[in-house]
């Protein structure tokens, strides 16, 4: 990623990030310490204000963006071997067909390929939730199984229970 600065004469500073193609961020720093956050999606397109931001809104953004609050793992550098396996959480939607079905009902497995291996329900975490475990609508289901499993299952958990797919 390229950085580019540059000095706006009577404002302050001007800082600009390349994001893929032609796409950029622009951070403007004024002298009052004010921060504005502009968008340019392609290289002959105006920039389009984002966001404003006091100094102290911008150093509590900036702590956060940095980690300081939470750091979350990179998933280009984790080594998990799980082969071309991957976990996904799937929220479940409350019109959805498996709603009110248990695991062993559903055939998740049979079906989409994946298997479940927990259940959030609001605060509570279902590990390695039993066969009899009944799905209930706002759950969010943890999915292990490959891409194409896991967008098997997508769209059998967001079918509705006419057995339509929800859009």
């Amino acid at each position: 990623m390229t950085i580019y600065e540059a000095e706006v004469p009577g404002v302050g500073h001007k800082f600009e990030l390349e994001l893929d193609k032609d796409e950029r961020v622009s951070v403007l720093i004024h002298h009052d310490g004010k921060r504005e956050i502009y968008h340019r999606p392609s290289k002959n397109a105006d920039s389009e204000k984002l966001l404003s931001f006091t100094g102290k809104q911008a150093r509590q953004l900036g702590s956060i963006l940095e980690g300081a609050y939470f750091q979350p793992v990179e998933m280009d550098e984790v080594q998990v071997p799980l082969g071309e396996a991957i976990i996904e959480w799937v929220d479940v939607d409350p019109s959805s067909q498996l709603v009110g079905q248990s695991l062993r009902e559903a055939n998740i497995r049979e079906q989409a390929g994946v298997s479940i291996i927990a259940i959030q329900r609001g605060e509570e975490t279902i590990a390695n939730p039993a066969p009899d475990t009944t799905i209930e609508g706002d759950d969010i289901l943890v999915a292990i199984g490959t891409r194409e499993e896991q967008r098997v299952f997508s769209d059998l958990i967001n079918s509705d229970a006419s057995g339509s797919s929800q859009a």
